[in-house]
């Protein structure tokens, strides 16, 4: 009590002293803020200021939680996420379940208020680097677009707000339509192209080629069936009972229009630049094959593959070891490895590819795979499409050497997700659980749910053992060369063209080592969307194009299917110890069966868009919710 006294006594002589000397101190500036003239009237803080509205992008798709596991691409492994709240069809206003996957609303309309201030400061900016302001001014419109084109696949039409609010301002606002959406992000695009044009490219930036690659996408969405009313609603009764269907859909207007504009978008992107290894005339040995989708997965960023198919990326999430950021929880990023790789490295098994995905890649010689075909069935992994082995860990694939505790147990650097017959000590017939499944000795609760882990985006170079001491920097592809060929194909089959759709798809297969397709008709249009898939695996897409196509019922609602691998041994072999696979030693049994663990999927047409969580319709009461909520 008496060193209390004591204090107080001090601070009232403190308050007592007269303070004459110096009064300019009442006007300095906070050392943790910028005014708006110090920050538009410097091109440097201006720059920082465009950098803030990028960082809301996160770690583009290398979040711990993928959208891959939102879709018929991948399941997540760990229970408790609210994962199963979306792929189960309970989500709804007041629950959506786990957040860290879908772009809130409320997020993304916090980046749109950053980017509608630089917007309206950059013009009237007082520094004197035209080149500069101009190029932050493009920037600055493309992201507008970008983030309102989150907005607008998620959840249908948003409101379109140019200008950022201030306090006690009227904030309720109505939602625009569909087209209206649609024609406001094209417009901010357009600006961006101008802006950006002859403007110098740097790396996880926006520059004219980005703009022109989502310009493509948006108008591919908007020709889809998803967003065109009369299709829609036929297809779906949910949304043809949907009272308000222009918030959604064009409701007018020509559907043809929209397609030869989405195939016109897409033809100006490959006439500007080119991807890579895009000129073959025939398929690469398999050997080049899975080495070219290696590289272009790992963009770049890696000692591991080929540098220039760098050129792919049209727009990219940078990654660098030195951002600090990454030691938050969840890891993202440059942690990639660690969220999905398999547990017999001690990662963490993410978000593991389920069966429905590997039994789409084809064989080598362009057939389907086929688990009735007694040659596939047997060896399940051999001779198929070589995007195969560039993009998922199975039962016996090669990977990167073993951590120094687990290197005894397997020494052969080989995926063990199956289980595999032995001997005790005591001679006598045991199963030994492979080290990489959820039995493992190695962080069991780590293992894959699936039989399957995803090679895809994890940097392969051996120096970089994916644990928490090290980290990579492959770059995230927001937009990629191939992404703008496939919306080029789509529109070229919409509008009659099959020619050139079939020619730009076979330059893609080329580049994977598969043989040419030669269908036309309903046949071209199934083997584009199979092509689309393999090609665009965990990139973010087929969450989206199941629902634009409107096929979601049949893919991602159809449950998961997962792999049992038991291996046992031939008559009088003797157990390899350690085990590593071997068809002379083992005889192999695959087996596809129903996921009965941590979720189980259904569909429901209310799911074709993601609802407005209730804060934010009680924000803005004029916000109508979507159909089926």
């Amino acid at each position: 009590m008496k060193k209390r006294t004591l204090i107080l006594l001090g601070l009232l002589t403190v308050a007592l002293i007269p303070i004459s000397c110096n009064k300019d101190f009442l006007e300095t500036q906070p050392l943790d803020a910028l005014s708006a003239e110090a920050t538009w009237g410097d091109g440097a803080t201006a720059q920082a200021f465009i950098y803030n509205i990028y960082s809301s992008l996160g770690y583009g798709g290398f979040e711990e939680e993928g959208l891959a596991s939102l879709s018929d691409e991948a399941m997540f492994t760990h229970s408790g996420r609210g994962i199963n709240v979306i792929t189960e069809g309970s989500l709804s206003p007041s629950g959506t379940g786990n957040t860290n996957i879908i772009p809130q609303w409320n997020e993304l309309y916090s980046a749109i208020r950053k980017a509608n201030i630089a917007i309206e400061q950059l013009p009237i900016s007082t520094f004197d680097d035209k080149t500069l302001k101009d190029k932050l001014l493009g920037e600055s419109y493309f992201l507008r677009a970008y983030y309102y084109h989150q907005l607008m696949r998620y959840y249908g039409s948003a409101p379109l707000i140019e200008k950022p609010y201030g306090l006690d301002e009227d904030y309720t606002v109505a939602r625009n339509t569909y087209a209206e959406n649609v024609a406001f992000v094209l417009a901010d695009l357009n600006q961006a192209i101008t802006l950006l044009d002859g403007k110098e490219e740097t790396p996880g930036r926006a520059s004219k080629l980005s703009a022109m690659g989502l310009k493509s996408r948006v108008l591919l969405y908007a020709a889809s069936d998803l967003r065109d009313g009369p299709t829609a609603s036929t297809k779906s009764s949910v949304i043809g009972s949907y009272p308000n269907l222009e918030l959604i859909a064009y409701t007018s207007g020509d559907r043809d229009s929209r397609w030869k504009a989405a195939k016109e978008a897409a033809k100006d992107v490959l006439e500007a630049t080119s991807g890579y290894k895009l000129n073959l005339t025939g398929p690469v040995s398999a050997e080049e094959a899975v080495q070219n989708y290696i590289s272009i997965a790992m963009g770049g960023g890696s000692a591991i593959g080929d540098a220039t198919a760098h050129a792919e990326l049209l727009f990219e999430r940078t990654h660098s070891p030195l951002y600090t950021a990454e030691s938050d929880w969840p890891l993202g990023g440059i942690h990639q490895g660690i969220n999905n790789g398999p547990n017999g490295y001690h990662n963490w098994a993410g978000n593991t590819p389920i069966q429905q995905l590997v039994d789409d890649y084809q064989m080598m010689d362009g057939s389907d795979f086929d688990w009735d075909n007694p040659t596939h069935a047997s060896a399940p992994y051999e001779n198929r499409d070589p995007r195969l082995y560039a993009t998922i860990l199975y039962d016996g694939a090669g990977w990167k050497p073993r951590p120094e505790d687990v290197a005894s147990i397997d020494p052969f650097d080989e995926i063990q997700t199956g289980t595999y017959e032995g001997f005790d000590a005591k001679g006598k017939s045991i199963i030994i659980p492979g080290v990489d499944m959820r039995d493992s000795p190695i962080e069991n609760w780590n293992g894959s749910r699936t039989g399957y882990y995803v090679r895809k985006f994890i940097d392969p170079n051996p120096a970089l053992p994916d644990n928490q001491s090290n980290a990579q920097v492959v770059p995230w592809p927001f937009i990629r060369y191939t992404e703008i060929v496939l919306n080029y194909i789509e529109a070229s089959i919409a509008t009659g063209d099959e020619g050139e759709a079939l020619n730009w798809l076979n330059k893609i297969r080329y580049r994977a080592g598969m043989p040419a397709i030669s269908a036309s008709g309903s046949e071209l249009l199934e083997a584009y969307i199979n092509e689309r898939r393999i090609e665009l695996a965990y990139e973010e897409h087929r969450y989206h194009d199941a629902r634009r196509w409107m096929i979601a019922e049949e893919t991602l609602g159809r449950g998961i299917k997962v792999m049992k691998v038991s291996a046992t041994l031939k008559s009088g072999a003797t157990p390899l110890s350690p085990y590593r696979h071997d068809p002379s030693v083992y005889n192999y049994t695959y087996n596809v069966v129903e996921n009965t663990d941590n979720e189980t999927r259904t569909w429901d047409d209310k799911m074709y868009f993601m609802p407005i969580s209730r804060d934010e319709i009680n924000r803005n009461d004029l916000l109508i919710q979507n159909p089926g909520y």
